[in-house]
């Protein structure tokens, strides 16, 4: 200790543990720093893994890396880093040498379950070029290559991967709403995706009827998912942006904005819910699905990060705040409001129009 500027400092005081000598606390960690970083290579493997067929690989039993790499293709030797790095993200265990499932990857990660996110998993961020310029987009104010460019070839499998996730929602909302004692409702479905809400409610609610809208390119899969759920005849499908539908008003007993709201923009979406509520009968109910961010916009990480993700690949998309929602909701005059959680992170506000529309 004879060479250092403080000879009375054991090895125990030192920067690492206790901070700089005139400091009187300890540096804060860098885990948060590289937990960021590491988070761009976590996410490439669980892409590489689905993309490889990993999960599907060992949904029947478990198996050892070089049994995988036989049925999957795959170097054996590099596959085991692979594996060894989903074992840390919580989607793999291993016994005895052989790999098998956590129930998160068998519910969410094999193809062919019903609540399926595999497919997601390389749509749900967006182009991932937009991603690498998100310092040109925030510098600029401008996407350089929004998906509003060409809508249809970034929503169309995008509802695809997302429907099992909705339709499960929208199924549990319906539960809860009680549309199974409410025959004959009219609902409205604006920028429905391949459907799950307008569907939930006509195979819940005896002699519904649905107006289905979405844009072209995407409206035809929602004519499709209609048909396949055997509620073709109970709808009619209509093409076209929402913003431009024409909506009767006062017509519809349940009118729904799916997910659609955080791509648009604080006045676009704010005029779209006063649209929607107008399309409402005496006593109808809007239902408004979305990511939202808490009001301080910081606590709510997932809402929050979801917003980034609209800012770097939409012209006008951004985050949603549960307040600012709420605020759009009652401003149009609906009452009753509630926030939903039908499954983990998608909340769902409900709203109702007086009996009494004319007060």
């Amino acid at each position: 200790m004879a060479d250092s500027p403080y000879p009375e400092l054991k090895k125990t005081h030192s920067m690492a543990r206790v901070g700089r000598p005139w400091r009187d606390h300890k540096p804060p960690p860098s885990a948060p720093v590289w937990a960021l970083i590491q988070g761009f290579g976590s996410y490439w493997a669980l892409v590489a893994a689905v993309e490889l067929g990993v999960f599907d690989a060992l949904q029947s039993q478990p198996a050892s890396a070089a049994e995988i790499s036989a049925a999957i293709g795959a170097s054996p030797r590099h596959l085991t880093h692979l594996l060894d790095a989903l074992l840390t993200f919580g989607l793999l265990d291993r016994v005895h040498d052989r790999y098998e499932l956590t129930e998160t990857a068998e519910r969410y990660l094999c193809r062919d379950s019903p609540a399926s996110m595999a497919a997601l998993v390389s749509i749900a961020p967006g182009p991932h070029d937009n991603w690498i310029r998100l310092v040109d987009t925030i510098r600029s104010g401008h996407v350089r290559h929004p998906i509003d460019d060409d809508p249809a070839s970034f929503y169309g499998p995008l509802v695809t991967a997302t429907f099992a996730t909705q339709f499960r929602a929208a199924g549990r909302v319906g539960i809860a709403l009680g549309w199974a004692r409410r025959p004959g409702l009219r609902v409205l479905d604006l920028g429905a995706g391949r459907a799950p809400w307008a569907i939930s409610v006509l195979e819940q609610s005896p002699g519904s009827h649905a107006v289905v809208n979405d844009l072209p390119g995407v409206a035809e899969l929602a004519q499709e998912t209609l048909r396949a759920h055997g509620v073709e005849d109970r709808s009619v499908v209509h093409a076209g942006s929402f913003h431009e539908l024409q909506i009767d008003s006062a017509s519809f007993d349940v009118v729904v904005l799916g997910h659609i709201c955080r791509t648009e923009g604080d006045e676009r979406a704010r005029s779209l819910v006063a649209r929607a509520a107008a399309g409402l009968a005496p006593g109808g109910q809007l239902i408004l699905a979305d990511y939202f961010a808490d009001d301080q916009r910081k606590h709510n990480a997932f809402g929050v990060q979801m917003g980034l993700t609209m800012v770097a690949s939409t012209q006008q998309g951004g985050i949603l705040t549960y307040g600012q929602v709420r605020g759009w909701l009652h401003e149009v005059g609906l009452e009753h409001i509630r926030l939903l959680e039908p499954i983990g992170f998608n909340h769902v506000f409900v709203a109702s129009a007086p009996q009494d529309r004319s007060s």
